[in-house]
Formats: C-alpha cells, sequence, structure tokens
C-alpha cells in the first residue's frame, strides 16, 4: 500500500466532463431497487448500543497485539488459524451453542480477515485489501449476519471508461446494460428484444458446440465486440492470461443483461454495515468470555517453536499449499492485489469520479479498476455531514506477487488441488475451511455458509467437517 496526496488539477486530466454534485446514489433506479429484500437500516449493533460512538476499529488491547501466546489459553477446544469470516463464524457458533472455548491467531495486525476495513486520518471509511460489498440469496446467512451488525441497502452499480468505436471514452454500466452497447457501439436499442436481437446476431458458438476456454465461452456470451472492449484484456490483466488460456468457467457466467438493471449483483439481499465491516468481527468475537484472540501471531512460527497451546481440533483457513509445504509438492498458483492510494485534496464537487468503482478495460491501462471510497453509503458521520473535503482512490493492480487472493482457475491447478485435497483428508484433527484452504473463491456469503454447514456437520457427527465440496457452491465473483 501507498499512499501520495495530490491537488486535484494534477488528476484532472483523466475524468471526463463536469463532477456530479454529491456521492453516487446508494440505491438503483425503480423498478430494480424494489428487487431488493433490504428496505431500510436493520440488524443488531450491540457495541453501538452500549454506548461505543468511535467509528474506528476498536483497540484490540496491548495482550492481543503483542504476538505473544504465553499470556493466552494453554488449552482451548478449538485452535483457530487466521481471524477471517471462516474462523470467526466457526468460533461464534461453537462458542455460543457448545460452550467451546477457541483461540483465533492471526499473522496480521487486525482481525476481520480480508473484510477489514478502517477510518483514515483524514476521516473516510477505507478498505485495506479492496472493496467488498455483500450480497446474498441465503436466507440462512441474511439472519445470521444482521445480528452482529445494522445494515443499509445498497444496490452496487458500477462505471467503465471504455472507448467507443470512434475511439471517445464513454463512462458505461458495467455489466453490459442497453446504455452500454448504444453508448459504445451507435445503437438506439430501446426494449429487451432488440437487446436479444442483438446479443444473437453477436454470438459466436464454439466450433465444438462447448465451449473448452473461457474465450470461447466469451464469444458464446456476448460476442466479439463486447469481448474485445470490456472483457478480453480486463481478464489478461487481472490474471495475466488471456480468456483463452483460462477455463471455460471464468467467463461462461459473464452476465447478459437485455434490460436497463445495472445493478452488479441481482442477489435478494444487498447491503453494507452501517459501521463497516470490521464491526462485524468485534461484535462476533471480542465480546465472547470463550473466545480468545492473539493477533501478529504465524502459526507456523509457533508451531516450529512448541508454543501453540493444547487444543482438540485446528481449524486451518490459510493456503493449504502452505500447510503441506513439506510434501514437496509444486504451489499453487494465486493472484494478488496491489493498490495504490491517493489522496486528492480538493476534487471537483468533493469526488474524482463518478462512481465508487470505475473499471478500466483497455490494454494501455495497466490498472484494472479505481475504487473511491468516498461514495460508499457507510461512510463516517464526518464525511456524510460535508467536513471531508478530500477524497481517497485506490487503483487496483493484480499481480502474482503478494498475499493470495484469487486461486487460478485452471486445469492444471485443479489437478494440483485435488492432490492436496487427498492430504488434507488424511489430517483427522485438522479442519481445512475458507477460500485459500479450499483453493475456491467463496463471495462473502458463500464462505460465511460454508462455515455455518460445518458447525452443522460439528452438531451432527461430532465432527467439524464440511457438508459438500466447495465447487458446490458455485462461482465466487472472483476478481471484479
Amino acid at each position: 500500500f501507498c499512499l501520495k496526496l495530490k491537488p486535484a488539477h494534477l488528476l484532472a486530466d483523466s475524468r471526463l466532463g463536469e463532477m456530479p454534485v454529491g456521492p453516487f446514489p446508494a440505491r438503483s433506479p425503480a423498478p430494480w431497487a424494489e428487487l431488493n429484500k433490504v428496505t431500510e437500516v436493520c440488524g443488531a449493533d450491540a457495541i453501538f448500543k452500549e454506548g461505543e460512538r468511535s467509528e474506528h476499529p476498536l483497540d484490540l488491547g496491548a495482550a492481543v497485539k503483542s504476538g505473544d501466546l504465553s499470556t493466552a489459553p494453554r488449552e482451548v477446544d478449538l485452535l483457530i488459524v487466521g481471524g477471517g469470516l471462516s474462523g470467526a463464524v466457526i468460533a461464534e457458533r461453537c462458542s455460543k451453542e457448545l460452550g467451546f472455548t477457541s483461540l483465533i491467531i492471526d499473522k496480521r495486525d487486525h482481525i476481520g480477515g480480508n473484510c477489514y476495513d478502517y477510518v483514515t486520518p483524514h476521516g473516510i471509511r477505507a478498505s485495506k485489501y479492496g472493496a467488498h460489498l455483500f450480497h446474498t440469496n441465503h436466507e440462512r446467512v441474511w439472519d445470521y449476519i444482521t445480528q452482529f451488525s445494522e445494515w443499509m441497502p445498497y444496490d452496487h452499480r458500477v462505471r467503465g471508461r471504455v472507448p467507443d468505436v470512434d475511439g471517445v471514452e464513454q463512462i458505461v454500466p458495467i455489466p453490459p446494460v442497453q446504455e452500454t452497447v448504444n453508448a459504445l457501439f451507435k445503437e438506439n436499442i430501446t426494449t429487451e428484444a432488440e437487446m436479444q436481437a442483438w446479443y444473437d446476431k453477436q454470438r459466436v458458438m464454439p466450433p465444438s458446440g462447448e465451449a473448452t476456454n473461457g474465450e470461447e465461452a466469451a464469444l458464446s456470451r456476448v460476442g466479439p465486440l463486447l469481448y474485445d472492449k470490456i472483457f478480453k484484456h480486463y481478464t489478461k490483466k487481472q490474471w495475466d492470461k488471456y480468456p483463452e488460456e483460462l477455463d471455460a468457467s471464468v467467463l461462461l457466467r459473464l452476465p447478459c443483461r437485455t434490460n436497463t438493471d445495472e445493478r452488479y449483483f441481482g442477489d435478494t439481499f444487498q447491503a453494507l454495515p452501517v459501521r463497516g465491516y470490521t464491526r462485524i468481527f468485534e461484535n462476533m468475537l471480542l465480546r465472547d468470555p470463550n473466545i480468545s484472540v492473539r493477533v501478529n501471531v504465524d502459526y507456523f512460527a509457533e508451531r516450529e517453536a512448541g508454543r501453540l497451546p493444547k487444543y482438540k481440533m485446528l481449524v486451518y483457513t490459510g493456503p493449504i499449499d502452505s500447510y503441506f509445504s513439506q510434501a514437496g509438492m509444486p504451489k499453487l498458483e494465486y493472484r494478488s492485489l496491489h493498490f495504490e492510494e491517493t489522496y486528492i485534496e480538493e476534487p471537483d464537487q468533493g469526488f474524482y469520479q463518478e462512481a465508487m468503482v470505475v473499471n478500466y478495460p483497455s490494454a494501455d491501462v495497466p490498472f484494472t479498476r479505481i475504487v473511491e471510497y468516498k461514495h460508499v453509503a457507510n461512510q463516517t458521520e464526518a464525511v456524510k455531514k460535508g467536513e471531508v473535503k478530500g477524497s481517497l482512490i485506490a487503483k487496483e493492480t493484480s499481480s502474482d506477487v503478494g498475499e493470495p487472493y484469487y486461486p487460478v482457475p485452471n486445469t492444471q491447478n485443479q489437478e494440483l488441488y485435488e492432490r492436496y485435497r487427498l492430504l488434507a483428508e488424511k489430517e483427522s484433527e485438522v479442519c481445512f475451511v475458507g477460500r485459500l484452504a479450499s483453493y475456491k473463491y467463496f463471495n462473502m456469503d458463500q464462505a460465511i455458509l460454508n462455515a455455518l454447514e460445518i458447525y452443522d456437520s460439528l452438531k451432527e457427527t461430532g465432527k467439524l467437517q464440511p457438508k459438500r465440496r466447495p465447487e458446490d457452491f458455485g462461482h465466487g465473483d472472483g476478481p471484479k
């Protein structure tokens, strides 16, 4: 991460025209907003109810942050490696319903995993590991997660900066809708039937009848024009592989909208935690006497030094290939993200760009997207009152160097993961759970559901184990 300060005039050439007044609307126009069952602020924030008014993450305390396990319990039911969603849900459920004790350790200096957000010195709520957008069709997940935060309705919409057929940059909705096609290709589509006819004319079916790679999948979904303008080079920047080098499943899920629904997700429940994602974990973990937390702790170093407490079950949420590093097998392939953060002192109308997320799918731009956190609806009170004049943007670049974020979906990696999975099945006292341990990109709701089902298995069979394979949860969003 790096932080640079620049006055707005030095960045003005990267935008088109005048900026709209105020943040990008949090709700989609009718009738699409009505499809979101979250209609008002709901849920419970016990910490806020008890009088805590700070908008910053709570101070974990010296003992938790020390990295010293000598002050932690010497014997627990569960030793949980990783303080993200998977580990937190299992710790919370096992405590509340079974009275189990847990010690959660994390090598980072905070709880919340990649969901962690915080308030910058300028007073803006930002996400340390990229924007997170909660959405789910699972009522069980929604009922569960609303116990730990208040939530506000939010319909996430994305814009893309894309050159049209004349090479003139346009700001268009992504995923593509009628407006996108009209702006980029000089069409005049006004009905769903016309949009469907345009797709039908564009689509190129795979030679074998079934897509064998990402390019064939994309062409069969959106045709060559949209593929080249929006998906081909964006995919290369995300994965460092062109679509033809990726599994067909990556591109088969491209949304093909024939209507005017600009929402990025179509889920039944879409919302933002009112006081940020970190507050969810604070409510789940920090007020429970059965759950202890230690950050700045490297599991492998502590294991090697013999400093781990006694435990009945290990819950491991880290990379599965790191756990079995002594097996001599090749490492799995991951993509990482790098964020170049810039604080803009006085942008036009208070904002740098038109929406929270603007994608840059063209090959001549090195980064994939820019996130401007000030647009997001769950900003701090200072931002909402107009007291913060500047704005923070984060340019995202994908890389194969850095902390692992996303598994790379191709045949070779999947075959290698299967070898690791067979090793994991032999570890009877270890539960491998979560995105990195399962080599599967889980959305937030999928991670929660997976952890809840693993807890169900404990109640039903006496053992923490998955009820289904990771791929049975369907595709996650992956890099956006």
